[in-house]
């Protein structure tokens, strides 16, 4: 029973991968049913069972999920091909259709995005991504290694996580501006606050870029910082990497305890080593890492 149920999950998850490979394709019931191999007369029903969506309404959802981050985060796509790649025809029945579920036009997000109506609309998402994406971890996922001391530029983010999006928009133009592209120079977040016992105003988070060279502010607060060497912890985390909560908590709640390690006195950090929209949603990576004494 237990094998038969974990094969039809595994064939419900290509789906998903097939999916969010294949955004700008066309996604319709019988193609997307063929991949998972079940019968087209059938598999609207079980898909919608098993996540709370028909499968027309996780793609609309996807594909909206991926433009609102282009817009936000890239913006050397202009609003009319971010709205083809999302399978509209035009940018006004994009803009349309953008409008009705954020409360603002594209262009209006790509300057301010309003980030509490974007995490509402994409709550069944989440929720349906959770229901077969909920990874369970083991002492075999768990490395120790020895890393190097990494120099760092830093901006700060001071207030509710639920605003960190606006710090991120701001932080990606700098890097910019500045000339310190992923590709080159690490992306790293160190996580000063534990968000489930922080208060909001009080949360803090650091992003980071790691760089030798002369910090130019560009108008930004940035300053330079260090990320210790020494032993550390490491859980890489693949898929859904915006919520790191429980890979942390396996972290400290299992791994620690057990492993007779004492944790240093540095917060936990990560590094990100593929981004969405740069790659599918479940091929996004992170490796969380805590120092070791």
């Amino acid at each position: 029973m237990r094998a038969a149920l974990q094969n039809y999950h595994a064939r419900m998850q290509r789906a998903l991968d097939h999916i969010d490979r294949h955004l700008e394709h066309d996604l319709d019931l019988e193609a997307v049913s063929a991949v998972a191999a079940f019968s087209k007369y059938h598999f609207h029903r079980q898909f919608t069972s098993t996540f709370g969506l028909s499968v027309h309404r996780y793609v609309q959802l996807a594909r909206m999920k991926r433009a609102s981050y282009r817009l936000a985060y890239r913006d050397a796509q202009s609003v009319t091909d971010i709205a083809m790649d999302a399978g509209y025809d035009a940018p006004d029945a994009f803009a349309r259709a953008f409008r009705q579920r954020f409360g603002q036009s594209p262009s209006s997000f790509r300057k301010s995005p309003d980030w509490e109506p974007w995490l509402a609309a994409f709550g069944p998402l989440d929720n349906a991504r959770s229901k077969l994406m909920q990874t369970t971890f083991t002492p075999d996922d768990v490395t120790i290694r020895d890393v190097s001391p990494t120099p760092v530029a830093i901006m700060e983010h001071r207030g509710d996580p639920a605003t960190i999006g606006a710090t991120i928009q701001r932080f990606i133009a700098w890097r910019k501006a500045t000339g310190l592209a992923p590709k080159t120079s690490p992306t790293f977040n160190v996580f000063h606050s534990d968000p489930r016992t922080t208060p909001p105003a009080e949360y803090r988070l650091d992003l980071c870029v790691g760089t030798n060279r002369l910090i130019e502010p560009n108008g930004e607060r940035i300053e330079s910082g260090m990320i210790p060497g020494g032993r550390c912890a490491v859980l890489r985390v693949v898929g859904n990497t915006d919520n790191l909560e429980p890979a942390a908590m396996y972290l400290y709640r299992d791994w620690l305890p057990a492993s007779g390690e004492e944790a240093r006195d540095f917060p936990l950090y990560c590094q990100r080593l593929a981004f969405f929209p740069e790659v599918p949603e479940h091929e996004a990576i992170a490796e969380l890492f805590l120092p070791l004494k």
